[in-house]
């Protein structure tokens, strides 16, 4: 009996399998529901997250240059008509004094001058930096502010002017930040995985092999290899130094002013008084390759300093543990020990006492 019943429900189990597959089949709701089942399991792989933080860069870098690019700069405007009007009114001062009284033309010149100069003062208070919205805001230095969007560096060296630039910027932070920490965990993990397999592998191949031993002796206990923590402290700091020579040598910076802004970039401080590209005197090409290529330093930057972090926590980890043993096996031995004095102490205490009787 518990044979056929047994058969019965096995045979009843892959007619319901075969009737779900086929429901699958048929049905292309289900197709589409299981592609994206796939499809949300592969984007929190290592890889799709990765894919994922890069296509949401770009769509991002995108859109800000679709809503910034073509908006109208009224600081620029502001700029080119304070130029026309001092134009002008030097004009105007030169010709109804002339030569015949300098001074009261210096004395209306520099008042005319001195007034332009606030005012393009003011303006770059307010974000004017000499360039156009397409030049500002061209699709490497748009991906660049993406990044320092969800990353939470901030540079603030390009920033949006328009109504829904702002409001997009609050969105995509919203979701990017989340899609970040996601980046940040699992590129740590694989990093950290990676790099502790590489320092296994060379700590076996430099090791000397252990003599066979002899019968009756007991094998040394294996220690669990951990990265140490200044393993990691060089890697950081031969990223930094690689960092230092290419922007030093790209922006015509000091190393100390190229390390700093590698420190500052990579611990997500972006004060933004050195950004990349910046300088008014290269060309478009140039200022947009050193973004391009500051954009893939970062990324990359950020993954190593999660796979440093999570390497580091874990030698803490293994460090903690050690010292908790040993000191567990310190108390026990000063433990015993005294439990052997009092009971040493106890014995010639009652060998006394007989002895007094």
């Amino acid at each position: 009996m518990e044979r056929q019943h047994n058969l019965h429900s096995s045979v009843h189990g892959s007619f319901r399998s075969r009737d779900s597959s086929s429901t699958i089949e048929s049905d292309p709701r289900e197709k589409i529901k299981d592609c994206l089942r796939k499809f949300i399991a592969f984007m929190f792989t290592q890889v799709g997250v990765g894919a994922l933080v890069v296509c949401y860069a770009i769509l991002g870098a995108a859109s800000f240059m679709h809503i910034e690019k073509d908006s109208p700069d009224q600081q620029l405007e502001n700029v080119i008509e304070w130029r026309q009007n001092c134009v002008e009114q030097l004009w105007n001062i030169t010709n109804k004094y002339n030569i015949l009284n300098y001074t009261a033309w210096m004395s209306n010149s520099n008042k005319v001058l001195k007034d332009f100069q606030n005012n393009v003062t003011s303006a770059i208070h307010l974000g004017y930096n000499g360039r156009s919205s397409e030049d500002v805001w061209s699709f490497p230095a748009a991906l660049m502010y993406s990044l320092s969007v969800f990353t939470m560096i901030g540079y603030g060296n390009v920033v949006p002017k328009t109504v829904w630039g702002k409001i997009v910027t609050i969105a995509y932070a919203c979701f990017g930040i989340p899609i970040y920490v996601l980046y940040f965990c699992n590129m740590g993990k694989v990093l950290a995985k990676t790099f502790k397999w590489l320092y296994i592998t060379a700590h076996e191949c430099s090791r000397r092999e252990d003599p066979l031993l002899e019968d009756g002796e007991i094998q040394p206990i294996k220690k669990k290899i951990t990265v140490p923590s200044t393993a990691c402290l060089w890697v950081i700091s031969f990223y930094i130094l690689t960092g230092t020579i290419m922007f030093g040598a790209w922006e015509k910076w000091n190393y100390l002013d190229s390390t700093y802004f590698c420190v500052i970039s990579l611990c997500k401080i972006g004060f933004g008084d050195f950004v990349p590209g910046a300088n008014i005197a290269d060309s478009a090409e140039g200022s947009h390759l050193k973004l391009v290529i500051n954009f893939i330093y970062v990324l990359l930057g950020m993954g190593l300093v999660a796979m440093c972090y999570n390497l580091m926590c874990e030698d803490v980890r293994v460090k903690v543990q050690e010292l908790r043993e040993e000191l567990k096996n310190c108390l026990d031995d000063i433990t015993l020990k005294i439990t052997v004095c009092m009971n040493d102490t106890k014995y010639y205490h009652q060998k006394q006492t007989r002895n007094i009787k």
